[in-house]
């Protein structure tokens, strides 16, 4: 059931809130999460508090920006560290890293939490191979936008409806962690190098979609078809001479090659006996 012209999907979300009475929002700093955190203030009040874990898989900004949203509407915020970077099953990287990292958090959240834990899933992500699902049925994790019958593009509308500005356009963001090929193991110095290649190209070509994949053969920057299209020979090498320094100084001594952008492309899925 997702948004249909002139369907305002907002009475549904609050009608799931409201009967749940009090929740502990996780919120990642993405559409999703902050769009239900501000419903969920709005519908609870303070019986509604927020909960934000900083890593270095989570971008400092999706960090700043849950803080300054949580300022600006009153929020009861805690942020902590989940400690998912201390198990080794998590930093192997494996195919279902998700599970581990969720299984972190769910577990930190129920700790400092009296209230049911929600998500900010959404019809959407069902459709994918989303191994964090299962440490949310594990911990009894709720998804308001899920029970709401609500999809990526109700979540928008609401942002939207609610005048949470930048918020409601925000592109997909999933976690530092993405970028690096399944089984090369997760380290915080490359993640933040990743960082740092994706802030410069942002600054200097504005594309919608930048990623910097860290695979077994060296390192790939994906970007969206009309940004890569505007890249000739003489640009694409200028850059690449940019970003190494920032490669090297995290280990990676491999030269920057570019193609075109693909959701979860570092992403290598072999099934997992009893994750889902």
């Amino acid at each position: 059931m997702g948004l249909s012209m002139g369907d305002d999907p907002t009475p549904r979300l609050e009608a799931v809130l409201r009967g749940m009475r009090r929740v502990a929002v996780a919120v990642s700093g993405g559409v999703d999460s902050l769009t239900l955190a501000a419903v969920a203030r709005g519908v609870l009040g303070d019986a509604a508090r927020m909960y934000h874990a900083v890593s270095p898989a989570v971008p400092p900004e999706a960090t700043a920006r849950t803080r300054a949203l949580a300022a600006a509407q009153g929020w009861m915020l805690d942020v902590f560290d989940a400690g998912e970077f201390g198990d080794p099953a998590y930093r192997r990287n494996p195919v279902d890293r998700c599970f581990f990292c969720k299984t972190h958090l769910y577990a930190a959240i129920a700790a400092r939490a009296t209230a049911p834990i929600v998500s900010g899933t959404n019809l959407d992500d069902l459709g994918e191979y989303r191994p964090g699902l299962g440490a949310a049925r594990d911990h009894g994790v709720r998804h308001p936008f899920v029970e709401a019958g609500i999809d990526k593009n109700g979540v928008r509308a609401i942002a939207a409806r609610l005048d949470l500005g930048e918020i409601a356009a925000l592109p997909a963001a999933p976690c530092l962690s993405s970028r690096i090929e399944t089984g090369i193991a997760i380290e915080p110095p490359v993640l933040a190098a990743v960082h740092r290649v994706e802030t410069l190209l942002t600054a200097e070509l504005r594309p919608r979609t930048v990623r910097c994949r860290v695979r077994g053969n060296g390192v790939v920057v994906e970007l969206d078809a009309a940004t890569l299209a505007g890249l000739g020979d003489e640009r694409r090498a200028g850059l690449g001479a940019q970003l190494a320094p920032l490669l090297h100084e995290a280990g990676l001594p491999h030269p920057v090659s570019f193609a075109a952008y693909r959701s979860g492309s570092a992403f290598l899925r072999r099934l997992v006996p009893g994750r889902a």
